[in-house]
């Protein structure tokens, strides 16, 4: 500091310097009572130019002399600030598009109040945002409910239906409080996907085999009554009768259990799709042809809305109407019992430019034990059903690249939710 104030002083004196270099000059120019001018003249230049460099050098040491006090002031500060910005820019962008959801909740509660929980990253926020999750406090308390190093499946609710999520979980420590660190990965749509296939696969092996025994003993029973038949008068009118009711039972069963394996090879020969481009319209007002006027009779009424109506879909157009039939068939059988039968098909575009079709019906719905079998292969919740109706209908969907599923009404009833 002290240094800087002698140049400081030494800036004040070139410039006294150079103004009375100046004033000298300018005096002997107007007035001319100098003996010498051009002398004094000189004298005076000389002067000028000595103030004007001892004021410039003075200048140029205040300057230096005022900067490079900084790195004592600020010894810290790291030499490649702008390298660690983009460490911690990129850091920042990976945890913010990681394929998973990050949520943290806190290690002690506030109170009476819960532990908070927090989204982390983008995906986390989405799953939690309107028109994902439709209870997200039963989410939360899931996964406040979590231990560290634990693994498992959770259930919830979202737009689309019930959704099963991996979860994995880890404590951390920051500034000096530990917090959880969860990691939640939705896969419902590939537990269908794997679930369908290892059926498929069952129902192709199962068929093979079943159709390669019952071949030869349905042959064999005809031929066998057949002969029957041509001799009955060298049997006995008892021996007859026994051997042909026998005969018959194996041929009526054989057949009947061929045509029952018929029907599930259905699933596993389904062809690929052919996507074309589908007014929704069109499709809802060929089906209100086909079964409107059946639920009409009944009392009921059915409904189709189409929002927009220029709404289009690319999917295989018969695959796609084979499994809306199956749906309403599912519907009818619902609520078969009730006096004014309702049927509502609605829809419309939703995230991402995606297809969401609504199913409902006002009958008693799915048992809650029950919502998880309903898709499959089999499984059937009424008396006389084949249990392959929704089976097909989830292959179908799938196989135009969508989902099918069962979600919960308030107001009561079915509703099946297919995204495409």
């Amino acid at each position: 500091m002290r240094s800087g104030r002698n140049y400081f002083f030494h800036c004040i004196v070139s410039m006294l310097v150079i103004l009375g270099a100046v004033v000298s000059a300018t005096y002997t120019l107007t007035a001319m009572k100098v003996v010498e001018p051009v002398r004094w003249l000189i004298v005076c230049g000389i002067f000028l130019v000595v103030g004007i460099f001892l004021f410039l050098n003075s200048l140029r040491r205040l300057s230096i002399n005022s900067i490079a006090p900084l790195p004592e002031i600020l010894p810290n500060i790291p030499r490649d600030v702008t390298q660690q910005g983009r460490e911690f820019l990129c850091l920042e962008n990976r945890l913010e598009h990681s394929p998973i959801a990050l949520f943290s909740v806190s290690s002690v509660s506030n109170g009476s109040e819960p532990k908070s929980v927090h989204a982390i990253n983008g995906n986390a926020r989405r799953l939690i945002a309107p028109g994902r999750t439709t209870q997200p406090q039963h989410l939360f308390d899931s996964l406040r409910a979590q231990s560290v190093g634990k693994r498992n499946l959770i259930t919830f609710e979202t737009e689309q239906g019930i959704e099963r999520a991996l979860l994995s979980c880890s404590s951390v420590s920051i500034n000096g409080s530990s917090e959880l660190m969860i990691a939640l990965m939705p896969v419902e749509s590939e537990l269908q996907l794997e679930a369908q296939n290892a059926w498929l696969k069952l129902i192709h092996v199962l068929t093979h085999e079943i159709m390669n025994s019952l071949t030869p003993v349905t042959s064999l029973s005809r031929t066998a009554h057949e002969l029957l038949m041509e001799n009955r008068e060298r049997l006995l009118e008892l021996d007859f009768q026994d051997l042909s009711m026998s005969l018959d039972a194996i041929n009526r069963r054989a057949r009947g259990l061929a045509n029952f394996v018929s029907s599930y090879r259905s699933l596993s020969n389904v062809p690929d799709a052919s996507p074309v481009r589908v007014s929704i319209a069109a499709l809802f007002a060929r089906l209100i042809a086909l079964v409107g006027a059946s639920w009409q009779e009944r009392g009921g009424r059915m409904e189709c809305l189409c929002e927009p109506p220029s709404l289009e879909v690319m999917a295989d157009e018969s695959q796609l109407e084979q499994a809306l039939i199956n749906l309403i068939k599912n519907a009818a059988e619902a609520t078969h019992d009730l006096e004014k039968p309702e049927l509502r098909l609605h829809a419309k575009l939703v995230r991402g430019s995606r297809l969401r079709l609504e199913v409902n019906d006002n009958g008693p719905g799915v048992p809650e034990d029950l919502i998880a079998q309903i898709f499959t292969p089999f499984f059937s919740t009424k008396e006389k059903g084949s249990g392959i109706g929704l089976a097909l209908v989830r292959q179908l969907i799938q196989g135009n690249g969508g989902t099918v599923r069962y979600a919960r009404r308030v107001q009561g009833g079915a509703q099946f939710i297919v995204m495409i």
